[in-house]
């Protein structure tokens, strides 16, 4: 518990020292560099003239046991996915990676990383400010560190940019039910049931709590919507593990 709490404070720390992540653009930490991507061998994740450009970058340094975290390539993990993120600042499988490994190892700096967890983060946000999938795998990080009220403006930042996506306001509900808001809890369970999200974990605690009601029914998702976001990477939003965290699993998939 004590390794816990130290742990925790310092992702706090972390956190209030990057303006990116905490209080949108501004100067960087002088420990947390802007990230500058080589346009000839990197670039955005999210675009699909860049992505031609991630075999050599993944065939070498983000394999199947890296993502695995199993055993690194060129050495310790955290030097592997490091690599990615030089590339590829935004690359949410290796963002999503590196915060399962910080996790696992309760360290917010993995060894062989250049930087700490939180500014690998951060330097996403600032190359890539309206990518809602990196805000929603920092805001899981920062819900498995404890960090609730950084977490939530994080998963409110991803639901904002991309409001279609049922894994995120599925997610957001999550949090809204644990911090009692119910009127938010309800709201976002049902855009994300209306959106398609699978699993009735989230309903099923309003219920429990008197607190649910269907919304009047649509009769098709809205065009665009999408069921399968990168969601959250702490292993759980509830430590009973039960279905109502099954958006939180890492491989933007609910569990059956």
């Amino acid at each position: 518990m004590v390794f816990q709490s130290t742990l925790m404070a310092a992702a706090f720390g972390a956190l209030c020292t990057l303006p990116g992540a905490a209080a949108g653009a501004g100067k960087a930490a002088p420990d947390c560099p802007v990230p500058v991507v080589n346009n000839v061998s990197g670039g955005d994740y999210t675009s699909a003239t860049d992505r031609e450009r991630l075999g050599v970058v993944e065939q070498f340094h983000f394999t199947p046991p890296v993502e695995r975290l199993e055993k690194g390539v060129s050495g310790h993990l955290g030097a592997d996915i490091g690599y990615v993120l030089d590339h590829f600042a935004n690359h949410h499988r290796a963002l999503a990676a590196l915060a399962r490994l910080s996790l696992r190892d309760k360290t917010t700096r993995p060894h062989g990383a250049k930087y700490s967890t939180v500014c690998y983060f951060d330097r996403a946000i600032r190359y890539r400010p309206d990518d809602a999938r990196v805000r929603a795998i920092f805001g899981g990080y920062l819900l498995a560190l404890g960090q609730d009220a950084a977490a939530l403006a994080q998963l409110e930042d991803a639901a904002r940019l991309e409001p279609r996506n049922a894994t995120n306001q599925y997610n957001l509900g999550l949090l809204y039910l644990r911090q009692k808001d119910y009127a938010k809890a309800r709201m976002a369970a049902q855009q994300a049931y209306q959106l398609g999200f699978p699993l009735p974990g989230l309903k099923n605690k309003l219920a429990a709590a008197g607190q649910w009601q269907e919304a009047p029914p649509r009769r098709q998702a809205p065009a665009g919507a999408q069921a399968g976001a990168t969601p959250l990477p702490a292993a759980e939003l509830e430590q009973e593990g039960n279905e109502e965290s099954a958006g939180a699993t890492m491989d933007g998939k609910p569990r059956p």
